[in-house]
Formats: structure tokens, sequence, C-alpha cells
């Protein structure tokens, strides 16, 4: 048994193409094995605030030391964290805003990118803390931006995202892109046939 999360990031609720595809990717995982725990965090319904001094100053305060409102801010930025430490597989919906990832998805990295939680620096350079991690990362795009267009060196979402996951001990991450999605559903569907693919590639590796 798994514990799955799944984060979505988009603002435009229901009619979020990424978040469908989450959706569905979960779906198509509970009909092969269902999760011990699935745990929904919508970032773009919910933003985290932004990182500000007060949460600056309680990463580098000592636990005595932290003021209530430094104690404050540090809970949101730990119940992530442990999130994602607790799950096993994680599923990530990632909206393209302006050649990058949402506001709302940053904040969350933001928040989850923790010195002494989530990674720490050693005398060989930093290591990531979240690891054994399968990571699926669910985008939609507007455009085009696969390999070989025109435009694929204007995706700065799957680079960043790539990096920043990888730093904090999860590289173990397949992107699925449904591009184009401003121009019809043909993205969505290609993305579909994928999810579905994938799952069962997943379940079927298990089973061999």
């Amino acid at each position: 048994m798994t514990r799955l999360l799944s984060v979505t990031s988009s603002p435009v609720g229901e009619y979020s193409k990424s978040s469908a595809l989450v959706h569905r990717f979960v779906d198509a995982w509970k009909h092969r094995s269902p999760p011990s725990e699935i745990i929904r965090r919508d970032v773009g319904a919910t933003p985290p605030p932004h990182i500000d001094a007060e949460m600056i100053g309680s990463y580098y305060a000592t636990a005595g030391d932290r003021s209530d409102a430094q104690r404050t801010a540090l809970a949101l930025s730990n119940e992530l964290v442990d999130e994602l430490m607790a799950a096993d597989v994680i599923v990530v919906g990632a909206p393209m805003h302006n050649f990058g990832i949402s506001s709302s998805l940053k904040t969350w990295i933001d928040h989850v990118a923790r010195v002494g939680l989530s990674f720490r620096y050693t005398e060989n350079g930093p290591e990531g803390l979240i690891n054994g991690k399968k990571v699926y990362v669910i985008t939609a795009n507007g455009g085009t931006y696969s390999v070989g267009h025109p435009a694929y060196a204007m995706d700065h979402q799957t680079p960043y995202l790539k990096t920043v996951l990888g730093f904090l001990g999860m590289d173990d991450v397949t992107f699925i892109h449904a591009f184009g999605v401003s121009g019809g559903e043909e993205g969505v569907r290609t993305a579909e046939t994928e999810i579905e693919r994938i799952v069962a590639a997943e379940f079927d590796a298990r089973a061999a």
C-alpha cells in the first residue's frame, strides 16, 4: 500500500486542464491499487503565503527562541514538508504561466525547500533529504514546447522543476505534458493516453 500526495496549482479551479489531468492520474492509480492514503493539496485554490522576513527569521532562530509569530509562520511550512516526507508517490500539476510555473506552485516549493529538513549542506555540497519517492509532474501548456519545436528553449518550467526536485532528493521524476491546450483538446487527450500507459506500465513492472 502506498501514500499518494497530489499537488495541484492552477488558480482556475474546475476549468484547469492540469488539475483535471492530476485527478485522472490519481483515479487511474486508485483503479490499479487503492493507496492507503491520498493527500490532496490544492495550492492553486489556497496558495501558501510568500516567504517574508518573519518566515526567514524563523528558519534561523532556535526552537526555544522563536516568537509566537515565527512559530505560526512555520506551522504551514512544517505541514507541507511532512506531507512530502510521508508520501511514497507524488503527483504535481503544473500549468505553464509565462514560460514558467504558477506563482502558487513556486510558493509551495519555497515552503518545502527547507535547509535541515528537506536538504542539508555537507562538506561535499548540498544533499537532498526527500529520498525514495516516485514523482510525476503533469504540465498543461497553451503552446507546444516539445523537443525539436522552435519554442522548446522557452520552456523554463520543466528544467526548473527537474532541478529543484532533484535538489531536494527527488530524482525519480516523470513528466507528462499536455501541449497546445489553448488550441483544442488534442494535447489533453494525448496526456490522458500517456497517463494510462504510464500507470499501467508501473504496475506491470511491479507484477513482473
